[in-house]
């Protein structure tokens, strides 16, 4: 028979209730009785009854992230790195991961109510965040935790917020200093939080390098490496074409590298490509891509920790700001 939590407090000489508070992490058992009942618990072969312990808690023990419409690919590097970050950090911490897609933001919107109203979730992890977010003024509104990467710009709660500055400073006097002249930025919709701080640094680096900017060098794109080649595309078919493509994201830099490649131009030494994010894939890309790097995993472990500390009622640090880290490769030249 599989042993009980009745068969750890007799071994450990306890009550069931102190056994059971002390697996459950409540912080009125002594932290040295904890590690005893876990290790026993460990040794005697004790799984806890998931179920049970949901009940006893009034908690799904589950966090939800829902991909916002328009990234319904999961393997999109930036996704997959994204995901793993939290469900490393949940798993040891005895919390499953609720994933979904979605197509529209119809389906979002429909998504988000059915697993608020449901109580599938505890808590949401949001990204990609828009201008006036109405995921934060929902999930606000029915008292849900959430924690978020940017900010939306409205309202009090744990986020991460990015300051890209110094990095595009670094990046567009690099990218001078390697002798290009003409930059061209390619970024996303408008709405996201991401296109309106990405823009603005960029507008600001090509300020304090004392380059002109022209306006019909700055695109929009869709963040994909599809949007990318066609944004490329009409920008490299220009009569005076850039010579430098600065790129809101990873994902649309691969898409400029491959426009490059058709167009038969020299990556490094003819354009120069840049990108943000930092995902793994940038590494190997033909040339490797230089990029603007953030701990994508990390960053959605640091989330993990936010929430379910919100969840636990504990106070917050928010928000926390991270700066992008230059990564330089042959892609912007030598």
């Amino acid at each position: 028979m599989r042993p009980t939590i009745r068969d750890v407090a007799k071994q450990l000489n306890l009550s069931i209730t102190t056994v059971s508070r002390a697996l459950d992490g409540y912080d009125d058992v002594a932290e040295e009785t904890r590690q005893l009942v876990i290790e026993t618990a460990r040794k005697l072969g004790y799984t806890p009854n998931r179920a049970a312990r949901q009940l006893r808690r009034q908690k799904a023990e589950t966090v939800g992230y829902i991909l916002p419409a328009g990234a319904q690919h999961f393997a999109e590097p930036f996704f997959t790195e994204f995901i793993a970050g939290l469900g490393n950090e949940l798993a040891p911490r005895n919390y499953d991961l609720l994933v979904s897609a979605v197509a529209s933001e119809e389906d979002e919107r429909e998504m988000y109510r059915h697993w608020a109203e449901s109580g599938k979730v505890d808590g949401f992890i949001l990204n990609r965040l828009r201008l006036k977010d109405w995921r934060v003024k929902f999930l606000t509104k029915q008292h849900i935790p959430f924690a978020t990467l940017d900010y939306s710009g409205e309202g009090q709660y744990p986020c991460i917020r990015l300051d890209g500055a110094e990095g595009y400073l670094h990046l567009v006097e690099h990218i001078h200093g390697n002798g290009f002249r003409k930059f061209a930025y390619l970024g996303g919709p408008s709405n996201l939080v991401s296109q309106t701080e990405r823009l603005d640094w960029f507008c600001q680096a090509i300020k304090a390098q004392k380059l002109r900017l022209n306006e019909n060098l700055v695109l929009a794109a869709d963040l994909t490496s599809t949007g990318g080649y066609q944004g490329a595309i009409e920008l490299l078919s220009l009569p005076d074409p850039p010579d430098a493509i600065l790129c809101v994201n990873d994902e649309t830099a691969f898409g400029v590298l491959h426009a490059a490649h058709r167009h038969g131009l020299e990556i490094g030494k003819d354009l120069a490509v840049a990108g943000f994010d930092g995902v793994q894939e940038a590494k190997h890309t033909e040339p490797p891509l230089t990029t603007l790097d953030i701990p994508v995993f990390d960053i959605a472990r640091q989330l993990v920790d936010m929430l379910l500390k919100t969840i636990g009622g504990e106070a917050v640090k928010t928000p926390v700001f991270i700066r992008p880290a230059l990564l330089v490769r042959p892609s912007t030249g030598n």
